[in-house]
């Protein structure tokens, strides 16, 4: 994506009470070109603070962009695995061994540890590197590729 000049700093706070013709300057002096028709004050105001607070933060991902361009491009995106909720549990039988791993606030618990990722149990289990959604079944080889 084209990025534009970021040297921009603006009262994230004041945003909303800034005019439609300063947020309009906002958005040229970032973007270099004129926003989107049809756009209310507020959501422009929203739209802008997003986009500073991106950038103070050094942008979107790599990964995030090249997703966001391919589905601007019309192709399908990738299915990314089902949201678990605190107290879901999943089990998974490898070699013979069933091993349970509960969903926790913190991530996931297994074997009275937690670890932020699937992937991270399913390496300890396995001993090599598994997309951890895939190896508990969450996605399929055929929705992943």
């Amino acid at each position: 994506m084209a990025r534009r000049n970021r040297k921009i700093v603006v009262d994230l706070e004041g945003l909303l009470d800034k005019s439609r013709d300063e947020l309009v300057a906002i958005w040229m002096a970032s973007f270099a070109s004129k926003p989107p028709r049809g756009l209310s004050q507020a959501f422009l105001a929203r739209l802008v603070a997003y986009d500073l607070q991106a950038d103070a933060r050094g942008g979107i991902s790599p990964r995030l962009e090249k997703r966001l361009l391919s589905m601007a491009a019309g192709e399908t995106p990738k299915p990314a695995a089902p949201k678990l909720k605190p107290g879901a549990q999943l089990m998974r039988t490898w070699n013979g061994v069933t091993h349970r791993v509960d969903v926790v606030e913190e991530g996931y618990r297994y074997k009275e540890e937690t670890y932020a990722s699937l992937s991270a149990i399913a390496r300890m289990i396995t001993g090599t590197h598994w997309s951890g959604p895939r190896f508990f079944g969450l996605i399929t080889r055929k929705k992943a590729a």
